[in-house]
């Protein structure tokens, strides 16, 4: 897959509840959406950009050297956001793929953005995600953390069967950390958009079972490690001591 075939979006809003004014807060000297920036900027798997309802983000973003799409402040999704910003900025369809990554995930590897590209190059996918082996019992219980249930495809391949917040599958095995990072061809996001949420949807709180509810496929990448993301005080100190010592 060529640089000029995939755009990296990252959807960033100031709406957050538990941390006010989050893709501005200060990490290292630099505002937590430069860090997602950079990170993505280091993938080079393509055109990066961040897309925003906010012009403070946008400012932030520009000053630092990278490009900003101003969309609308009512989607109900970031994935809404993306579809949008792509449209804006892809308008004659040159993008085949299109990488959502979290405004979020300040720590994410490069080489993890990288992998979720993988599965798109076999034509029967649809959208590409990440997961983590989990490890900890304290993982497999907790209802925040999304779980891939997935059938084999080859060694660091699952296809994904179901996603949920109860500890699944049941039994001996393993169990899988789910990463918000998606990878989309782009007939596959215009498709997600237009579908109306779907009933487990809604049951689980997962806007991903909307895409496997409509018959879609969606193949996961299995990395080592899950990014964490910022979403209360405590991660926001953690995220600044890990990039403390970059």
């Amino acid at each position: 897959m060529t640089e000029t075939r995939t755009l990296v979006l990252i959807p960033a809003r100031m709406a957050a509840t538990r941390l006010p004014g989050k893709p501005l807060l200060d990490i290292a000297g630099l505002p937590m959406i430069v860090h997602v920036l950079r990170r993505a900027e280091a993938a080079q798997i393509g055109r990066v950009a961040v897309a925003t309802d906010t012009p403070e983000i946008a400012a932030a973003v520009t000053a630092h050297g990278g490009e900003a799409v101003m969309t609308c402040s009512d989607h109900p999704s970031g994935s809404d956001r993306v579809y949008e910003a792509l449209g804006k900025l892809d308008p004659g369809g040159d993008a085949e793929f299109v990488v959502n990554l979290q405004g979020d995930f300040p720590t994410i590897l490069p080489d993890n953005i990288r992998s979720v590209l993988g599965p798109l190059a076999d034509p029967t996918v649809d959208i590409a995600t990440l997961a983590a082996e989990i490890h900890s019992a304290e993982e497999d219980t907790n209802p925040n953390v999304v779980k891939m249930v997935g059938s084999i495809v080859s060694a660091q391949r699952l296809r994904a069967l179901y996603f949920t917040r109860a500890t699944a599958p049941w039994g001996d095995g393993p169990r899988y950390h789910h990463i918000g990072l998606y990878a989309y061809r782009r007939a596959a996001l215009e498709r997600f958009v237009a579908l109306p949420p779907s009933p487990l949807e809604r049951q689980e709180k997962l806007e991903q079972l909307r895409a496997l509810e409509a018959g879609m496929r969606i193949d996961v990448t299995i990395v080592d490690t899950v990014p964490r993301g910022v979403d209360t005080p405590a991660d926001l100190e953690t995220a600044r001591r890990i990039l403390a010592k970059t």
